[in-house]
């Protein structure tokens, strides 16, 4: 998913066990890939039970959930935290199927140690990982449990689309870049095969899950819809038959279960009584329920539709290549021109200029948007960010110097007419793609 990375912290928790031992360090493979990995293990006493950490989405070393690791060691469970992968995990590609198997070789690792209790070794995910873990727990009865944080109910590309949506309004973006963003770019990225596992379904899996379950979410969680997490978590395994679950949400708590104002910050530390739960529930009994009321939303999450015959990615990325290159062909074919004497037309220049302006400009700011952007929007005014603004005024520039250039050019009959003649073909190819993306649109 867009993703959330989880800093390190610390917050003791409460424990008979003094210390965690001196690490241990662990190799295994999956899927011929050779992970690396650290066993923090508590000190001294009988067979722990265990914890293997899943990561998030994005790039993760075993150090990035070291205060976790830390802190379950000190309340008795050994935990192991490795390295992810990056052969096969990247932006554009990962399975979460091969993530789930990486888990799963990390989990019989730590089942072969010294000191640990095979029979009580489960798998702790967050984020992205909260799709991973129950993918582990359901493909092996080797995993005893499956502790989320900050889960999905809802697949990758409705999560990341109500995600962009959240941060941007709460970035005082409204409109049509806002639809752009969420919609229309969500859409577009599945639809192109650029956004690996975007329709991943997690509630077939859920359905499998026949280990107790401890979901985990903050109250002003902006990164995953929390209510329905919740929800769909507690219907999913009543559906199934999982009576050994527990669902809590913590107040004034984000996404990684780090105190927060609004969601939208990360303060120091943990939320109250999140590290304390998981080590009690691990050491303790499992049987049983318990499900806290889902959270209130900002807003519901909504699933993308299908991509239209004419908004393919293929078709889209032609007509603003071809736009493109038609308003670049005007001023590049003037310096051919053998008639020097005749100068272009004034309003053909600027429906060229306009028209290279908002089409390349347009490109430049959707990566940048989609690569994190969106996130922080920056300055706002009349609810669109400084640059979405330039944009549509020039979008809007484009229509006007296209309708000035068809006038002059019919009523003048200026030489050219090849040339401005293409020229107009790109401005009318321009319209219907710029409401598309929203540019011509309030």
């Amino acid at each position: 998913m867009i993703a959330a990375l989880l800093a390190a912290g610390v917050l003791a928790v409460s424990s008979p066990v003094p210390a965690a031992a001196s690490d241990g360090e662990v190799s295994f493979t999956s899927h011929g890939v050779t992970l690396h990995g650290t066993v923090v293990a508590p000190e001294g006493g009988g067979p722990a039970p265990g914890i293997v950490m899943v990561h998030g989405s994005g790039e993760h070393d075993r150090d990035d959930y070291r205060a976790e690791a830390e802190a379950f060691a000190k309340a008795g469970i050994a935990t192991l935290i490795y390295d992810k992968r990056t052969e096969g995990y990247s932006l554009f590609e990962r399975d979460y199927s091969v993530l789930a198997d990486d888990a799963l070789a990390a989990v019989q690792t730590l089942r072969s140690r010294p000191g640990v209790d095979p029979a009580r070794v489960g798998v702790w995910g967050l984020s992205e990982g909260g799709w991973v873990a129950p993918l582990a727990a359901s493909k092996s009865k080797d995993v005893a449990f499956a502790v989320t944080v900050g889960a999905n109910g809802v697949s990758p590309d409705r999560q990341q689309s109500w995600a962009f949506e959240t941060y941007l309004r709460h970035g005082g973006v409204t409109g049509s870049m806002v639809d752009m963003v969420s919609s229309t770019n969500m859409r577009t990225l599945a639809g192109a095969g650029v956004f690996p596992e975007a329709g991943y379904d997690p509630v077939p899996v859920l359905e499998k899950v026949r280990q107790p379950v401890l979901g985990l979410w903050g109250e002003l969680d902006r990164l995953t819809p929390p209510g329905e997490a919740v929800r769909i978590f507690r219907e999913t395994l009543e559906r199934a038959g999982n009576r050994q679950y527990t669902l809590k949400v913590f107040p004034q708590a984000q996404h990684g279960l780090r105190q927060t104002t609004d969601g939208f910050d990360k303060l120091d530390g943990f939320a109250p009584g999140y590290l304390d739960l998981v080590a009690k529930w691990v050491n303790g009994p499992k049987n049983g329920l318990s499900a806290d009321p889902p959270p209130v939303q900002a807003g519901q999450s909504v699933a993308l539709a299908p991509l239209a015959w004419h908004e393919a990615p293929w078709m889209q990325i032609g007509v603003w290549a071809l736009a493109l290159l038609t308003f670049a062909a005007y001023p590049v074919t003037a310096l051919f021109r053998r008639r020097k004497d005749v100068p272009l037309a004034r309003p053909a220049r600027w429906l060229a200029s306009t028209g290279l302006l908002a089409t390349a400009g347009f490109l430049v700011y959707y990566v940048v948007l989609t690569t994190g952007a969106a996130m922080a929007p920056g300055p706002v005014l009349f609810g669109r960010t400084l640059p979405w603004l330039a944009l549509q005024l020039i979008a809007v520039g484009v229509v006007v110097t296209g309708v000035i250039t068809a006038i002059s050019w019919w009523r003048r009959k200026e030489p050219g007419g090849v040339r401005v003649g293409l020229l107009l073909a790109g401005a009318v190819l321009f319209i219907p793609w710029a409401v598309h993306w929203g540019l011509l649109v309030p």
